[in-house]
């Protein structure tokens, strides 16, 4: 599958923006002494390098077309769920319902999303699995927090893999007009999302004073949040062009996917407080883990998704 055009073009700037970004970071590390360490700026660059390392992994997989993304992101909800599993109650009665969910559920969505069931892929996980994993664990006759495994399970599944399937998903849909193009959905739904998540810090750190939800997330103001999401939503207005939307639609269609991955965020960083963490994981410098990555996307995803399908499809 060769990439259009536009995500050549899209895909260069965002490595001139990264270029830009390193240039900025070097100098202002340079700044600094030697002897001196600048925790900012070393997260600055932090954040950058994985930025490279992320944004260079997810172009090769696009590139591949669907195999590629439905491998990608297969990959990322198995190292998604694990680190949020990791953080969940478990007891040696919940193996077999853990092996069930890792190495048969995950592969089996991703599996129904690559040949385009979508009539199963929609219903699979919270309907079939979300039966059987319980009635596995109990067969196994623990009945302490039983409740509690099971829902965080079921949780996990449906975050990191149920709403994560629905990214490579977009390629299965067809829109007159935007023919070998769904590619570029992926990008612009990373783009917007992600660079929301950016302008909120950003906008946060110079004008935020009134806090939205202290306890869950001191970070998050009303001033990041309304600045970060209307900026989000102009950038995804100019990039109408490599999507099925007019300008104003794409204006609207960035406002929905930036306000649910700021609380998809939000929620997360509920469980993360419930738990007692600050990250999902350290694998990602500068990021966190895979969780703290995808928390914004995966709430997006699916409305995005069904968005696209039943106003622009023609499946």
């Amino acid at each position: 599958m060769s990439a259009p055009f536009e995500f050549i073009l899209l895909l260069g700037g965002v490595f001139c923006v990264l270029i830009l970004a390193s240039f900025v970071a070097s100098i202002l590390k340079k700044r600094v002494s030697p002897d001196d360490t600048d925790p900012v700026i070393e997260n600055l660059v932090a954040r950058i390098n994985a930025w490279w390392a992320m944004v260079a992994l997810l172009a090769i997989a696009m590139l591949f077309g669907r195999a590629g993304a439905v491998i990608l992101f297969g990959l990322l909800s198995f190292a998604a769920m694990r680190e949020f599993l990791t953080l969940t109650a478990k007891s040696r009665a919940d193996h077999y319902a853990l092996a069930a969910a890792f190495f048969v559920v995950l592969p089996v969505q991703y599996y129904l999303v690559w040949i385009d069931w979508y009539g199963l892929y929609s219903i699979f996980i919270p309907v079939y699995a979300f039966l059987l994993l319980p009635i596995i664990s109990a067969l196994r006759g623990e009945t302490e927090n039983f409740l509690t495994r099971v829902s965080e399970t079921q949780w996990g599944l449906m975050i990191c893999v149920f709403a994560a399937s629905h990214v490579p998903a977009l390629l299965t849909l067809q829109i007159p007009g935007y023919e070998g193009k769904s590619i570029l959905l992926i990008a612009f739904l990373v783009v917007v999302v992600q660079g929301s998540d950016v302008l909120q810090y950003v906008f946060g750190k110079l004008f935020g004073r009134h806090k939205i939800a202290p306890v869950l997330s001191p970070s998050k103001t009303w001033e990041g949040f309304l600045g970060g999401v209307l900026s989000a939503s102009i950038l995804g207005a100019f990039l109408w062009w490599m999507t099925p939307f007019a300008f104003w639609q794409a204006f609207l269609v960035s406002l929905l996917i930036a306000v649910m991955g700021f609380f998809g965020g939000l929620v997360m960083s509920a469980i993360k407080r419930d738990k007692g963490v600050k990250d999902w994981g350290h694998l990602i410098a500068g990021h966190g883990g895979f969780v703290d990555r995808l928390d914004s996307v995966v709430f997006s995803a699916p409305i995005f998704f069904h968005v696209l399908r039943y106003f622009w499809s023609t499946v």
